[in-house]
Formats: C-alpha cells, structure tokens, sequence
C-alpha cells in the first residue's frame, strides 16, 4: 500500500512539473536605475562609500512604430510612468524635489501629462498594477516638469538619474519626449 501511494505522489509530481512552462519574456522588461549612476557596481566593487541616495524600478514600454504621448498615453489621465506594475522610487535619504522634503522610503510614481507638461505625483501607496488604483489622498507631492523635444525617437521609455551640482535630475525619455525632474539633498 505504501508503495502504491508513493508511485502515485511521484507520478503526479512529475506530471505537474512536465506541465510546468517558463513565462513568456516580458514585452516591457523591468528595469533600475540608481543614484548615483551603477551603484551595484560600485558596491561589489568596494567603492560605494554610502548607500545610493535613490533607484527606480519602472517597467519599459516600447514604441514600436505606435503613436505615444496624445494617443497611447492619453492627455490630462494619471499615467504609470511605465508598464506593468507602478513605477516605484525609493529614496534612501530624505531629498528635496521643488524646495519641499520627501521623507527617506519607497513611493509610487505617477505622471499626468500633457502635451508641454507633466505633472509629477509621488504617493505613499506602493505595490500597485498600473495605475487603477490610484488614490489621489495618498499624493506626498506632485511637481510639474516642463519638456524638450529628442533629436531622435526613443524606443523603449528609458529613466535614469543624472548628476548635477546640487543633486540629480531624473530624466524621462520616451518617443521624441524628455522630461527632468531636479531632485536635491
């Protein structure tokens, strides 16, 4: 009886493991960007003096000859800022974004855009899918950002922190789109 019991706990093991398949790859991978610029390496490497100051995490969506800002990301609607789940920042010291103090910890990052600005929102409520349960009550801060025009499309919406003398502005790129948020400490 034994036997029997542990020959069919082993055939319905290897049958649920052969039905088992990877997922499919990901048509807007996630990606992290760190401030400062490739903090991992830095670290492995024994010369990260500090924790970063901040990272991303944010899923790229891809233009893939499509129509982005005005059509695909509609005009004066609350935006993911990416894919997938919500974009997330954390910083891991306070900074300030637009002369007031975000407090160290991880956020959610959306965006209401327009067609010469965007509306910047860090609010308080992470782990979200997109942006279909956003809650305005939880804004911790919201900072419009005017826009320039890329030379080149971009094809995948890329975001990184880039140094300046007083901090680092987080840059926005999509399609023919660049925004720059100034973050200080």
């Amino acid at each position: 009886m034994k036997r029997l019991f542990l020959a069919i706990c082993i055939s319905i093991t290897t049958l649920c493991q052969a039905q088992q398949k990877p997922t499919e790859l990901d048509k807007s991978p996630l990606d992290i960007s760190y401030w400062p610029a490739n903090y991992p390496i830095l670290k492995m490497s024994g010369k990260a003096k500090d924790v970063p100051i901040a990272r991303v995490l944010y899923s790229r969506p891809q233009k893939n000859n499509r129509p982005i800002f005005g059509a695909i990301i509609k005009y004066n609607e609350i935006w993911r800022l990416g894919a997938n789940e919500a974009t997330e920042i954390e910083f891991f010291k306070a900074v300030k974004i637009n002369g007031k103090q975000v407090a160290k910890g991880r956020y959610t990052l959306y965006c209401l855009p327009t067609d010469n600005k965007w509306t910047i929102i860090i609010n308080k409520d992470n782990y979200c899918w997109g942006n279909f349960v956003y809650d305005v009550k939880k804004d911790v801060l919201r900072s419009t950002i005017t826009l320039d025009k890329t030379s080149e499309a971009v094809e995948a919406m890329t975001m990184y922190f880039e140094e300046t003398k007083n901090g680092a502005n987080l840059i926005i790129m999509w399609d023919d789109t660049k925004g720059t948020l100034p973050i200080s400490l």
